[in-house]
C-alpha cells in the first residue's frame, strides 16, 4: 500500500471528482444528506468564511461540540485554508477549556450552545467575562490574550459571537481565488490538526498531527476494512478524538463512502440508523456495542448489510466479539490499536482473521509502519513471545507535542521511535497483544500480572458483563489485586462467588483480593475507561 500526499482538502476534492452525486454525509436525526458535490461546496463556503475572518495558515482553530454538520465542515474547511483545527473534548469545563485555550494559543474557538446539559456559552464566560462586552472578532481577555473570535454553532445572536450563518456570509467577499491560492501555500507535512492527550496522567499536550499523518492513516485504516466508494459507515463515536475523526471521516472519505453520522451516542439511535440508511460498517468503543447487543428491541432491527467496522478504545472481552460477528453480521469488523501520537492506528486485524485473533491481539502493523518491542527502560529489544513496551517509527508518528519540546523528547528518541509506554508481546505471526499500560502493570510481592489476563478470564463467568482489574497500595506485598465488576442485568453475584470461579483455574497470587460491584465506570468522553480513577475510588474506600 503506497502513501498519498494529498493535503486534508485535497482528499475530499479528489472524491468530488471521481463520485460528485454520490452521498457524503447522512445525518438521520436532522434530515440532512448532502452529495459529495453539496458537501465541497458547504466547506468551501466556510473556508472562505474563516479566511474573511483573517485567520492565517497556521493559526489555531479550537471547536468545542459534539458530532454537529459543522464539525465535519470545519474539519475539512481548515484543510483547505490551512488553520490547525484543535479539538476540544466535550466534556471539558472551566479549568480544562482554560488550559487548553491558553496552551494552544488558540485565536478562534467554534462552539455548540450546550451539550449534554452544560452551558458552553456560561463556561466560556466564567473564565471570560470580557465576552458580555467585546465587539466580535475583537475580544480582548486577560485570561485568554490569543482569543480573538468566538463562532456559535447557532443562529441566536450572542454577545461577543458571531453566528455561524454570519461567518457564512463574511465569506462572500472571500473570491474562488483567493481560496485557490490559500489552498497553493499549503504543505503536506504542515500540522493541521492538533488533539489533545486525555490527561490520564498530568496536564494534556496538545498532539501535532500533519496533513500527511492523518490522511494516509485514515487511508491504512480504510484498506485494512476493505472498504470502497459503496460503502455506508455509522459513526457515533466523538469526532474530537481520532476514532471520530481520522478512523471515522477520513477513513470514509479516503474511499469515497458515505458517512451516517449521530450527534452523540445512543444506541437506539445507532441501531435506527444502520437499519434505515442500510450501513454495512459500525465503529465504537466495546461498552457501545454491549450497548447495542442488550437493547430490549434489538431483533427487531434490520443488521443484514453489516459487514466490517472498528472495535477500539478498550479491549473487547470475547462474547462481545463474538456476538457482533454473528449476532449484529459484522463478520468482517476490525480491531485497530495506537494512540493520539500516532494518528492514531499502528496495528489493525484484517476483515478475514479468526475470532481468536480479533481478540487475543490487535492486529499486525499497518503498511509502512515499523514496530518492535523493547525490554522497558532500554533500547534493547525483547525477545518473541515475551512482554516489553511497543515502540513504533514510521510516516504516522506525530511532529511532537505543541510548545513542549521536552515532553516531544520524552517519548520520540533520536532514532525516530515513539515509544507508546504500553506492554505488549509480538507473536511468531507478526501479530500483537496488548497486555496493559506500564503504569498499569501490577507488581505483587515481585510477581509482575497483567490485568488483561485476569480480565479475559473474569469475562468467562456467565454473570459479568464487564470487568476491570486494577492494583492497589499494600503494606506487606506492595500491590494487591482489586476487581470492579459490572453484572449483567437482573444477575446476582457476591465477591465470594467470584473468588470460588477463580479458585483452580488461575493462579492463586492472581486472584483479586478486593472485589466491587459497580453500575459504570467513569470514563473519558471518547469512551477510555479511567482507571486511575478506579484505583482512587478504591484507596478512599478501603481508606489505605
Amino acid at each position: 500500500m503506497s502513501l498519498i500526499n494529498f493535503t486534508v482538502g485535497e482528499l475530499l476534492e479528489k472524491q468530488v471528482n471521481l463520485y460528485p452525486h454520490h452521498e457524503a454525509v447522512i445525518y438521520p436525526e436532522l434530515n440532512l444528506r448532502k452529495t459529495y458535490l453539496e458537501f465541497d461546496e458547504m466547506v468551501d463556503e466556510t473556508a472562505k468564511g474563516l479566511m474573511a475572518l483573517g485567520i492565517e495558515k497556521g493559526e489555531n482553530v479550537a471547536i468545542w461540540s459534539d458530532n454537529k454538520p459543522e464539525w465535519i465542515t470545519s474539519q475539512f474547511a481548515t484543510g483547505k485554508m490551512g488553520a490547525v483545527l484543535v479539538t476540544v473534548n466535550t466534556n471539558y469545563q472551566a479549568a480544562e477549556l482554560e488550559y487548553l485555550l491558553k496552551q494552544s494559543e488558540s485565536t478562534t474557538l467554534i462552539m455548540a450552545e450546550s451539550y449534554k446539559g452544560t452551558s458552553y456559552l456560561d463556561v466560556l464566560k466564567q473564565i471570560c467575562p470580557d465576552l458580555n462586552s467585546s465587539i466580535k472578532g475583537e475580544l480582548s481577555s486577560d485570561t485568554l490574550p490569543h482569543l480573538k473570535n468566538v463562532i456559535l454553532i447557532s443562529d441566536e445572536k450572542k454577545p461577543g459571537c458571531y453566528t455561524w450563518t454570519e461567518v457564512i456570509e463574511l465569506g462572500k467577499n472571500v473570491t474562488d481565488d483567493m481560496l485557490a491560492k490559500r489552498k497553493q501555500e499549503l504543505d503536506i507535512h504542515d500540522v493541521i490538526n492538533m488533539q489533545y492527550t486525555s490527561g490520564t496522567t498530568g496536564f494534556p499536550k496538545g498532539v501535532m498531527l500533519t496533513h500527511y499523518n492523518i490522511v494516509n492513516n485514515g487511508k491504512q485504516i480504510a484498506e485494512c476494512m476493505s472498504f470502497s466508494h459503496s460503502d455506508r459507515l455509522c459513526i457515533p463515536v466523538p469526532f474530537f478524538h481520532c476514532f471520530g475523526c481520522v478512523l471515522g471521516i477520513l477513513a470514509a472519505v479516503s474511499k469515497g463512502a458515505t458517512m451516517v453520522i449521530l450527534e452523540q451516542f445512543d444506541a437506539t439511535k445507532v441501531l435506527q440508523a444502520v437499519s434505515n440508511e442500510k450501513c454495512t460498517a459500525l465503529h465504537g468503543v466495546p461498552t457501545m456495542f454491549i450497548a447495542e447487543l442488550n437493547h430490549p428491541d434489538f431483533e427487531k432491527f434490520d443488521l443484514s448489510h453489516l459487514r466490517t467496522g472498528i472495535m477500539a478504545g478498550s479491549t473487547c472481552p470475547v462474547e462481545v466479539m463474538r456476538d457482533v460477528m454473528n449476532k449484529m453480521g459484522a463478520k468482517e469488523i476490525t480491531i485497530t490499536y495506537g494512540q493520539t501520537e500516532s494518528s492514531p492506528a499502528i496495528t489493525q486485524t484484517r476483515t478475514d482473521d479468526p475470532l481468536e485473533l480479533k481478540v487475543r491481539t490487535v492486529g499486525k502493523p499497518h503498511p509502512n509502519v515499523e514496530v518492535k518491542i523493547t525490554i522497558p527502560g532500554t533500547k534493547e529489544e525483547q525477545i518473541t513471545g515475551e512482554p516489553g513496551e511497543l515502540c513504533t517509527r514510521g510516516y504516522h508518528v506525530m511532529k511532537g507535542y505543541y510548545n513542549n519540546h521536552e515532553a516531544t523528547e520524552e517519548v520520540i528518541d533520536k532514532d525516530g521511535w515513539l515509544h507508546t509506554g504500553d506492554l505488549a508481546i509480538m507473536h511468531d505471526n507478526g501479530y500483537i497483544e496488548i497486555t496493559g499500560r506500564i503504569n498499569d502493570m501490577i507488581i505483587r510481592g515481585g510477581e509482575n500480572i497483567y490485568p488483561r489476563e485476569i480480565e479475559e478470564f473474569l469475562y468467562q463467568h456467565p454473570d459479568i458483563l464487564d470487568v476491570q482489574i486494577v492494583g492497589i497500595p499494600d503494606e506487606r506485598l506492595g500491590e494487591e489485586i482489586m476487581a470492579w465488576i459490572i453484572l449483567k442485568e437482573g444477575k446476582e453475584a457476591t465477591p465470594e462467588s467470584i473468588i470460588e470461579f477463580c479458585k483452580g483455574e488461575i493462579s492463586h497470587f492472581k486472584i483479586p483480593k478486593y472485589i466491587e460491584f459497580i453500575e459504570e465506570y467513569p470514563m473519558t468522553a471518547s469512551g477510555k475507561i479511567q482507571k486511575y480513577k478506579l484505583k482512587e475510588k478504591a484507596v478512599e474506600k478501603l481508606e489505605l
